[in-house]
């Protein structure tokens, strides 16, 4: 098998050190070389033509984010952003990601401790020297904004939408959640990030949505107009509790090697059955996937994002080689079929013919 070859780039050489000793354990991997800044990344990168890209944001000479623009519009590749657990830090990071990065990584408080880093690195690695670089390009939200609901838009109240996201996620998040509108049915999602960026993540979402986005909180309510991103490092689960469903986060161990998991959602809510819509987009691995056959199984609609427009095409894969997705399509009609979907279950039709009754009973009288 071709070892995937990698290059760090980085200003500290004890986080170079740690970093290339870490990946150099993996046999599917190769470090061919490592930078102390952008101007030397340069002639390394035309000599040793690597597959990956690993990159600081905080360097001398030229920072991170200049370098990442420039690289992406002159010699294209698979970029990891490891930047520090800051809001200024994560702030960067995302704004890396709508530059043509392919993921993000915490860099370690401690250089030489490389903690949680360590079962991440070799996994976001291998994640990114599989992207479709092109698809980045077309990751930003078209112009001609929201979808138009078909109609008056009525749900019931236990109706749900979950989403699941990895690798290439958060611009296809955003992609799909700008466009919808405002007065659906509550939102869950968990997209694999570090702690603190998904705070600034849910965040620069809710500037450009429709509705509320935040990071979610122990004993959240889940509500129409609401979307919730779950917390890094924490699984989210949700559970019917008076007339809502409430939010619970846990640290139990990771799965798929991630945590948040999105399996670990969509199994907290299986018993929701034909109330929830359950989305995957691109990602790497698996996760997700057995959550979504169980959910399918109890009635709920399914939706994958399909393979030409994935950054990564693993995690949607799965759940379609399980038969656990109803619909598989491109990024931009994602929208669409999500509020078709929504509209098209039996609570949302059961709760629009009652709206339609309350003008006629109250006539009557």
């Amino acid at each position: 098998m071709k070892k995937i070859r990698v290059l760090i780039v980085d200003d500290s050489a004890v986080v170079r050190r740690v970093i290339s000793d870490t990946l150099s354990q993996d046999p599917e991997i190769e470090v061919v070389g490592t930078a102390a800044d952008p101007y030397i990344a340069r002639d390394k990168i035309l000599e040793l033509n690597p597959d990956v890209l690993t990159l600081d944001i905080e360097m001398p000479r030229m920072d991170g984010l200049s370098f990442l623009r420039v690289l992406q519009q002159h010699r294209p590749m698979p970029v990891v952003m490891i930047s520090s657990l800051t809001q200024a830090g994560s702030r960067a990071a995302l704004q890396a990601m709508e530059f043509g990065a392919v993921d993000v990584l915490a860099k370690p408080s401690s250089a030489w401790n490389l903690g949680g880093l360590r079962e991440q690195l070799a996994v976001r690695i291998k994640g990114a020297a599989k992207a479709r670089l092109n698809t980045l390009k077309t990751a930003a939200p078209p112009a001609h904004g929201a979808v138009a609901a078909t109609g008056s838009l009525h749900f019931n109240p236990r109706q749900l939408i979950v989403m699941g996201a990895s690798t290439g996620g958060t611009e296809a998040l955003k992609n799909v959640l700008t466009r919808l509108p405002a007065g659906l049915p509550g939102i869950c999602i968990v997209q694999h990030i570090p702690p603190v960026f998904s705070k600034t993540f849910a965040e620069r979402l809710h500037e450009c949505c429709a509705f509320e986005v935040r990071e979610a909180a122990p004993g959240d309510e889940v509500k129409p107009g609401l979307a919730l991103i779950a917390p890094g490092d924490y699984h989210m689960t949700l559970a019917w509790r008076g007339n809502s469903y409430r939010v619970a986060l846990e640290q139990g161990p990771m799965l798929h090697h991630v945590r948040p998991a999105v399996d670990v959602l969509f199994n907290s809510v299986v018993e929701a059955g034909p109330n929830v819509l359950a989305v995957l987009l691109t990602g790497m691995g698996s996760d997700g996937a057995l959550g979504m056959k169980a959910l399918k199984k109890a009635g709920a609609k399914t939706l994958a994002q399909n393979e030409e427009t994935c950054v990564v095409y693993g995690m949607p894969r799965a759940a379609v080689e399980l038969g656990a997705v109803d619909r598989v399509l491109p990024l931009d009609l994602m929208p669409h079929a999500i509020l078709h979907a929504l509209q098209s279950q039996p609570a949302a039709r059961a709760s629009a013919r009652g709206a339609a009754l309350e003008p006629t009973v109250s006539k009557s009288f």
